[in-house]
């Protein structure tokens, strides 16, 4: 059976690049007219990206009482990140991945949810804080847009609602266990007509609100201890506008730092709230009519929006298939030991 999953994913992985094969054509084409001196420059920036990605995860783990190391981070929020794509199902598969490795490893499910949820608090948290300046310097140039305003909005209540479901676990496991039931029986009235059965179990959503609340009493009481992911976060948002300021380099065209910052921000945004994975197909458009609104060359634009795409989109999804692979080689002596053992 774990077998067949390993194969489904990666099959999905290999249709999704043949869906986008078109995009890709484009990309590598791109990255073919790019400077290469700051092409290498971006690529080092993106494989910084990975370790502070790892750094992150490692410094959530580490305050709700688990060790791991940050390599081992890296390739698993990697990997995640590929499943997330491939298999199109809104993070539950990279969750998924996180919780199976827990498992093997003799960790809390509870605590790796909640590790996972914090990560997601963080991240949005710290790309608001980009956000608002970016929001500021599109206004100053009259260039925001309705759009723009509904995918921050977007943004604030999604970010909102994860601070609530931390909260809710971090009172009252029961309080958070009623919530979920709720859910699960509006859900379960949903798709009921269809299955003509329950989907989702009542008892399993109080019993996974006591995991939670469990990996809730492990943070710290301080606020401050989330300070240190929030600003792994941070530099993760400036290595990536670092990647956006060599695509501008590459091809040697003039800009201006709010260019970057604004640019960047409308890009990122669009990446979160797009219903496609990670923004594919949609992220290259809004992100070129974004530098085009602040006075870049159309033909620049999307030049520059393909090549960044090309070293922050494709490259992380083809890492990620590795890493993907790579952890599920090591998990596999793993399982058989432990059978040998239980034998």
């Amino acid at each position: 059976m774990r077998k067949l999953i390993l194969v489904a994913i990666l099959f999905l992985g290999v249709t999704f690049v043949i869906l986008y094969f078109s995009e890709l054509q484009q990309i590598i084409t791109t990255l073919q007219r790019a400077n290469p001196w700051y092409l290498a420059v971006a690529l080092i920036i993106q494989a910084t990206w990975f370790a502070v990605v790892g750094l992150t995860y490692q410094s959530i783990y580490t305050l709700l009482g688990l060790r791991e190391s940050r390599r081992h981070m890296m390739l698993l929020a990697v990997a995640a990140n590929f499943v997330n794509i491939v298999t199109t199902s809104a993070g539950v598969g990279g969750m998924a991945l996180f919780i199976t490795d827990g498992q093997q490893r003799g960790q809390s499910s509870g605590k790796v949810t909640v590790a996972g949820a914090l990560y997601l608090l963080v991240d949005e948290a710290a790309f608001l804080c980009v956000l608002a300046v970016g929001t500021i310097i599109l206004a100053r140039r009259n260039r925001l847009s309705d759009g723009d305003i509904a995918a921050s909005l977007t943004l604030l209540a999604i970010a909102c609602a994860i601070a609530l479901f931390l909260y809710l676990g971090y009172r009252s496991a029961q309080t958070l266990g009623n919530v979920l039931a709720r859910l699960a029986r509006i859900i379960n009235f949903m798709v009921r007509p269809f299955l003509r059965r329950e989907y989702l179990s009542e008892a399993r959503a109080h019993a996974f609100a006591a995991e939670i609340a469990e990996g809730l009493s492990a943070l710290p009481q301080k606020p401050t201890s989330v300070i240190s992911p929030l600003l792994f976060c941070l530099l993760g948002k400036i290595l990536l506008m670092g990647v956006l300021t060599c695509a501008f380099l590459s091809f040697n065209i003039p800009f201006r730092f709010g260019t970057i910052i604004g640019g960047f921000s409308i890009g990122f945004l669009f990446l979160i709230v797009s219903p496609t994975p990670s923004g594919v197909g949609v992220v290259e458009g809004v992100m070129a009519l974004a530098l085009h609104s602040l006075r870049v060359a159309w033909s620049s634009a999307i030049l520059i929006t393909l090549a960044y795409r090309g070293v922050t989109f494709w490259l992380p999804l083809l890492v990620g298939a590795w890493a993907f692979r790579r952890i599920n080689s090591r998990q596999k002596p793993k399982v058989q030991e432990q059978t040998k053992e239980s034998l």
